[in-house]
């Protein structure tokens, strides 16, 4: 007889895949060596002009600043607030890559890096340097610039995390007491500040700590902050007069002029319609809200949870997976307004956007989370790293020219080859977390059922004895195999999704036989019962010409080429400049080819296409369509967008002409 399972849990999920094994190979070997040389002051580097102006000639002093509040170091506090955020983001990648790469000189930093945290942090529980070295009279009471819930919250998600992976307590309570330290100085209760943080991210870290601890106070908290925002519109004001009106007090350069929507804070969420304002602040709120509506079934967040989600997928996301309109503010500005060459596109953002994805799938198996999660994964956030994981884009154009960042100021944000490091810092530790941990974005487990929403080969145990793994060389090929052992035979389900790029054509065989399967909300679902089963999946893997909706009027008469789940560029080095010269033959069949001694190993696409002759130097600036320059026929190779500006600087457009 057969035994339904009434719970599925995930015990432990092993990457085969070549390609994310490579560069979970970086972070281990490149990244975090890298990456703490730079906080430490020890590499050779230049930090880069950030693409917002705030320059840096100094290092990243982000663990002096620590050193400094633990009384270990003199000095004054140097770089933003958010400054140890660097550090933390870092560690939580650290935690990652030790539970598949275990490594005693690594865990012995680490380890010393909790002690340093731990001195640092105040009995009370607060910790954020810039207050407590030059402005301890200011806590809490800056809090639309101070990015102190912010900080704390990323801590909190790095020491829940290295406790999970190394059993390290001490990890947790530093968490612990930074979250007893919020929760007794907010509320609405009397002598508590009514508000919240001007960068929302402490309410998806709280939760975080609540999963792993199951204090519920911690949930209430999270839960606190998401609804008191906006509540009241002259909290930030108030707070700010109280603290000193003049600008020389502001924390942040800038911020002030910003309306309450740039910070999600100009009405109750409930009644926000549209993701308005700086984009990482969006997703990292909606993070917290699909967290928070799952653990507690508020389902006015849940509805939330779907309009932001709704707008942002369907009217203010680039083709890659980016989101970002506007170097102003990193922000949003309006529906379907995406420009390829002075967009923002930071890769916080498609970090965020890929948090916010998983946290839904936890609550809804809808095929299209599972879509966008994978199109951040293998485009938008991927690309923010270069494949030597030592440099770094913060700005993530669809079209670029050296030249036009050179020389014109409305695109100097615009960088054509990754920097070393940036004064402001949040990006490179950011994306290597999500890399390290790309593991946790393969499988979602909902009672019975797993889903397998992510194509990254692997092998993984859950309870019960059940095993799945997983075999493919995506995204290269889209032949999925899956090999199931369920050795007490009980009864469960597995859904795998079905990309929106081959919804229309895939093949399914269930133990070499061919089944046909209608999908559900993007998934199919197979039903097992059996001791042990195979699945392999044909998934389209022609090379398509994309368009976008004729109300994004950057994209008019434009088209974009996808293969599987990646989006492709031209660059210069590839091809004759320039690159808006060219209009691809749409009618002629594209050639891909797999080079496994380009780029690491990438899938590169010819396609052919009609160029017009160069104008001479000399000739004019203006004339008439009748005295149009000649015409002729050549190829346009593309490669993969996340690879591009890893050889010679040059242009690149994802948007060509047809």
């Amino acid at each position: 007889m057969q035994t339904k399972v009434s719970e599925i849990t995930v015990n432990n999920i092993d990457i085969t895949s070549d390609f994310w094994n490579r560069y979970r190979k970086l972070i281990v070997k490149e990244v975090l060596p890298y990456q703490w040389q730079v906080m430490n002051d020890q590499a050779d580097i230049d930090i880069s002009d950030d693409p917002q102006g705030n320059g840096s000639t100094k290092n990243s002093h982000a663990i002096a600043n620590l050193k400094i509040a633990a009384g270990l170091m003199k000095g004054h506090h140097y770089g933003f607030p958010f400054q140890d955020t660097d550090v933390y983001k870092w560690l939580e990648a650290a935690a990652y890559s030790l539970k598949y790469n275990p490594d005693e000189d690594l865990k012995k930093i680490t380890d010393g890096l909790i002690d340093l945290i731990s001195e640092a942090q105040e009995d009370d529980g607060y910790l954020s340097t810039e207050f407590q070295i030059d402005y301890p009279d200011r806590k809490f009471k800056r809090l639309k610039q101070s990015h102190e819930l912010y900080t704390m919250g990323h801590y909190i998600e790095a020491g829940v995390v290295y406790y999970q992976i190394t059993g390290n307590e001490k990890a947790l309570n530093i968490a612990k007491k930074m979250a007893n330290c919020i929760d007794s100085n907010f509320g609405l209760e009397n002598g508590k500040i009514p508000g919240y943080d001007g960068h929302p991210e402490i309410e998806l870290a709280l939760s975080r700590l609540y999963e792993t601890t199951r204090e519920e106070k911690y949930l209430k908290l999270a839960h606190y902050f998401l609804n008191q925002r906006g509540k009241d519109k002259n909290f930030f004001d108030n707070q700010i007069k109280e603290d000193g009106a003049s600008s020389d007090r502001d924390l942040i350069d800038g911020m002030r002029d910003f309306p309450l929507s740039y910070y999600q804070a100009s009405k109750p969420i409930e009644d926000q319609k549209t993701a308005d304002g700086h984009a990482v602040r969006v997703v990292y709120l909606c993070t917290g809200m699909a967290y928070v509506a799952r653990l507690t079934g508020d389902q006015q967040l849940l509805e939330a949870c779907h309009r932001f989600w709704k707008d942002i997928v369907h009217r203010r996301m680039y083709i890659t997976g980016n989101i970002g309109s506007t170097t102003t503010g990193e922000a949003f500005t309006y529906d379907y307004d995406l420009p390829n060459d002075t967009m923002y596109g930071e890769t916080c953002a498609s970090v965020g956007l890929s948090f916010f994805a998983r946290q839904m799938l936890a609550i809804e198996a809808k095929g299209e989370y599972g879509d966008i999660l994978e199109k951040e994964l293998f485009n938008g956030a991927l690309a923010g790293m270069a494949l030597d994981g030592k440099h770094f884009f913060y700005v993530n154009p669809l079209e670029a020219d050296p030249i036009a960042s050179k020389y014109n100021p409305g695109k100097k944000h615009v960088l054509t080859k990754r920097a070393d490091w940036f004064g402001c810092a949040c990006c490179p530790s950011n994306v290597a977390r999500l890399v390290a941990s790309v593991d946790k974005y393969i499988y979602t487990v909902n009672g019975d059922t797993i889903l397998s929403h992510q194509f990254i080969s692997n092998n993984a145990q859950f309870g019960n004895g059940i095993e799945v793994s997983q075999d493919n060389h995506f995204p290269w090929s889209g032949e999925i195999h899956y090999e199931i052992n369920n050795p007490n035979q009980l009864a469960f389900k597995l859904g795998i999704r079905i990309p929106s790029w081959s919804r229309n054509k895939f093949g399914l065989k269930i133990n070499g036989k061919k089944i046909d399967l209608a999908s559900e909300d993007g998934f199919i679902y197979i039903n097992v019962n059996d001791e042990s089963l195979t699945v392999d999946l044909s998934l389209d893997m022609n090379t398509k010409f994309m368009r976008s909706s004729n109300k994004v009027s950057s994209n008019y008469g434009k088209i974009a080429v996808q293969r599987g789940p990646i989006v492709y560029a031209a660059e210069e080095t590839d091809n004759k400049a320039p690159l808006w010269n060219y209009k691809v033959e749409t009618d002629k069949e594209p050639k891909y080819h797999y080079n496994k001694d380009l780029l690491e190993g990438v899938g590169t696409i010819t396609v052919k296409s009609i160029a017009e002759e160069i104008s001479p130097e000399d000739g004019p600036l203006y004339s008439t369509i009748d005295e149009a320059t000649a015409n002729y026929e050549t190829d346009l190779k593309l490669i993969p967008y996340y690879a591009w500006a890893n050889r010679e600087e040059g242009q690149m457009q994802v948007w060509l002409n047809k």
